[in-house]
């Protein structure tokens, strides 16, 4: 395929960008409308030059494959730690924030990245709404909760499950990425508290809050720790249990295995709504705004991106040939340091689970080989699909919901540029250093 077919994808990203700077009322009522314009100008084109069966297939498999099973997480994951209010009256010292970042940090590997920022950024953002400045707070929570922080186990991020189903074993990424996992989450929390105790000591005495939650530090909606529970061993055991039994939608084959995952998380979802009592979501100011953008943009993304996936797959003979050939040494041997570079620029913008499995199947696609004799190659594909999905909004589902959220509670978030150009500037240091330590 021509490098032209990925200018719808590259439209989209442009849209994310660029309206809500120049436009952003009509952004703000149309943005679904846009992306839905974009993933036609993809669609269309490619019924018409290859025919609408073979646009058809790639729609349902893009649907029912990708898209849905990914939404469907996202909601249970938003459902249940939306149910879950953290109460006390806490209190945006750089000293708390930097201790909330690293519990997110800690959780991110064991619900989520998606889990842990939705459970934190809430309790993170109230504890900090008499700041003055409590953009580069998100920004950071960003860094470290929705990216960095789920980089230890296959449950933390979606490119490292994909590689668990692969058959790489689920305790290897914290063994080969804890040193550059500690490495990166700590850099970011001391940059992080020297800049927010900059802030904090610039701003001078802060006002009281008017209405203090004067109730003992807890948590209410206590039940929906037990359906995360269920959430996480639902995950689990997609990967884990292999009967064999396939069903096929429009040539789509889907196992039986995460047919049960997601209809489990639908009812986790139904029993979060029903049995959360009203006043936590009150207390919470759940809605499904941030929800909604992401289910809309992300529908766009993954419709769009069909051909950007298609020609990287297509390796050295398709339009991204160049990409896939500097992974690899004169004398034919994987270079590490390119492997994390290019998986991670392309994470930045591409969907990182699709990437991760482009990049896992380059390097020869067996689990066993990369695990042992390649370790620091699979390594290196890891680190760059997880942690430089951080480099933009899109680069991770979260970060768009935890933008959303803060955007609704009236934190000033940076533009999508401006985003990126914190990023270069904190995060891009930090990776040419871990390239220089691991990934020579």
């Amino acid at each position: 395929m021509s490098a032209l077919w990925g200018i719808p994808f590259a439209g989209i990203l442009l849209s994310i960008a660029l309206c809500p700077l120049l436009a952003p009322v009509f952004w703000h009522h149309h943005f679904g409308k846009v992306a839905a314009a974009w993933s036609l100008a993809f669609l269309l084109p490619f019924a018409a030059l290859y025919g609408t069966d073979r646009a058809s297939a790639s729609l349902v498999h893009a649907l029912v494959a990708e898209y849905i099973p990914f939404i469907i997480l996202l909601t249970a994951l938003f459902t249940v730690a939306g149910g879950i209010f953290v109460r006390g009256n806490l209190h945006g010292s750089p000293g708390l924030n930097t201790a909330l970042l690293a519990i997110g940090a800690v959780l991110a590997s064991f619900m989520g990245t998606t889990g842990a920022s939705m459970l934190m950024i809430r309790p993170l953002i109230r504890a900090n709404d008499n700041r003055a400045r409590s953009a580069h707070i998100v920004v950071f929570f960003i860094f470290i909760v929705s990216n960095a922080g789920g980089s230890l186990t296959p449950l933390g991020d979606p490119p490292l499950f994909l590689g668990f189903l692969k058959g790489v074993d689920f305790f290897w990424t914290v063994r080969h990425l804890f040193a550059q996992t500690l490495f990166l989450v700590g850099a970011l929390l001391v940059i992080f508290f020297v800049l927010d105790r900059w802030h904090y000591q610039r701003e001078g005495v802060l006002p009281v809050d008017p209405t203090p939650d004067t109730r003992r530090l807890g948590f209410d909606g206590a039940i929906n720790f037990w359906l995360l529970g269920v959430v996480v061993a639902l995950v689990l055991m997609s990967g884990l249990w292999k009967p064999g039994i396939v069903f096929e939608i429009g040539g789509t084959p889907l196992t039986l295995p995460g047919l049960l995952r997601d209809a489990g998380l639908i009812v986790v979802t139904l029993v979060s709504l029903r049995a959360t009592p009203a006043s936590v979501h009150a207390d919470n100011q759940f809605s499904w705004g941030p929800m909604a953008e992401v289910a809309k943009l992300f529908a766009g993304i993954f419709l769009t991106i069909i051909p950007v996936i298609a020609m990287l797959r297509a390796g050295t003979g398709g339009a991204f040939g160049a990409v896939v050939s500097a992974v690899t040494r004169p004398d034919g041997q994987p270079d590490p340091a390119m492997y994390f570079w290019a998986s991670g620029v392309l994470s930045s913008f591409l969907d990182n689970a699709p990437t991760y499995l482009v990049f896992f199947n380059t390097a020869g696609g067996d689990a066993h080989l990369l695990m042992t004799d390649m370790a620091a190659t699979l390594a290196a594909i890891s680190a760059g699909s997880v942690f430089m999905g951080a480099n933009s909004y899109i680069g991770n589902a979260p970060n768009m919901m935890v933008k959303a959220i803060a955007e609704q509670r009236g934190v000033r978030m940076p533009s999508f540029f401006g985003y990126m150009a914190w990023a270069g500037a904190v995060l891009i240091p930090l990776f040419i250093v871990m390239t220089f330590i691991w990934f020579r």
